[in-house]
């Protein structure tokens, strides 16, 4: 039953991904490239006074990749660059690791079940990948690589 729910939401959020769309006043942007399968991704960020206002993102994926993109820019939006990176290493150690998932996940944690999944793992964390370059400000690719 808990397996539905989450094939659910990754399904919804893969069809119908919120935060989708070029964001013309961003003041962080980071593109982000999986060579495995493909996916390619457009972060887009508003930060201002080092808090997250506005995430949004563009791109082709597999519906692993569009789910996260789609759940990651609902989850960082008041939170701080440091709360954001904190989020990155959380997240990523749901997805390579057997430990418990972190309370502070919320809906990500529909992304429990992708660990078992080695090459779905990198689908997971191109977003992640692509947060992490756009909030350091390094503007090279993001790669899953």
């Amino acid at each position: 039953m808990v397996d539905d729910l989450y094939q659910e939401t990754i399904l919804d959020h893969s069809k119908r991904p919120r935060n989708h769309h070029e964001m013309a006043d961003a003041n962080r942007r980071a593109d982000g490239y999986n060579p495995l399968c493909g996916d390619r991704l457009k972060l887009y960020l508003k930060v201002e006074n080092d808090v997250v206002k506005e995430a949004s993102f563009e791109g082709a994926g597999c519906a692993i990749s569009t789910a996260s993109a789609s759940l990651m820019t609902e989850s960082l939006k008041g939170k701080t660059r440091e709360e954001a990176l904190r989020l990155i290493d959380k997240f990523h150690t749901l997805l390579t690791t057997d430990t418990p998932a972190s309370k502070d996940l919320g809906k990500l944690v529909v992304f429990c079940g992708v660990r078992d999944y080695p090459a779905r793992v990198k689908c997971a964390t191109l977003a992640w990948h692509t947060l992490k370059s756009a909030l350091n400000g390094t503007g090279e690719v993001a790669t899953t690589e």
